[in-house]
């Protein structure tokens, strides 16, 4: 099993604004920068509900029929997501991964600040692509929290687009 995180944060490090507002991404994904080549190697996207939330706001669900798990332990209503390949699981990290690898699920995408950030505390996150926009918003929902240790990261590479997006790869030394 492989889970990976596939994110768009401020050059100072955060991934929305305080009230969620995801203004200062380039509008309409930008220039192609490998999400959609990325998407279509996953088998499950693991999602936390205020990202299932977020994303309902954003017009036609993008994930089509790509199963998409929402992590809450409260009831969460899933017809909104428009038909899409939706369901609702609860427990840590370790207890997620594994219920996906029992399904036949091998490659996760985990999306969303505080599930990131329990993903990564737990262990369970083994790359990173990181695509940093151009601009400073100086407060808002950080991609990385408190961790209990250092968790080291091999370099694999670094991108960069004409519109000044910066892209680094990175995998989870074990």
């Amino acid at each position: 099993m492989t889970a990976s995180v596939f994110i768009g944060t401020s050059v100072d490090g955060f991934i929305a604004r305080p009230n969620d507002d995801l203004d200062f991404l380039p509008e309409g994904g930008g220039e192609p920068h490998g999400y959609n080549e990325f998407i279509a190697s996953v088998d499950a996207i693991v999602i936390g509900r205020r990202t299932f939330e977020k994303v309902l706001t954003l017009g036609a669900w993008p994930y089509g029929d790509k199963r998409v798990v929402v992590l809450s332990s409260r009831p969460i209503d899933l017809s909104a997501a428009g038909g899409g390949a939706v369901e609702q699981m609860a427990g840590s990290p370790a207890e997620i991964v594994s219920q996906l690898a029992a399904s036949g699920a091998h490659n996760l995408y985990v999306d969303g600040g505080i599930t990131i950030q329990r993903f990564l505390r737990a262990g369970a996150i083994q790359r990173l692509i990181i695509t940093r926009v151009p601009v400073l918003i100086g407060e808002g929902v950080p991609l990385f929290g408190k961790l209990p240790h250092d968790i080291q990261l091999r370099h694999v590479a670094t991108r960069h687009y004409p519109s000044g997006l910066v892209q680094s790869e990175y995998h989870v030394v074990n």
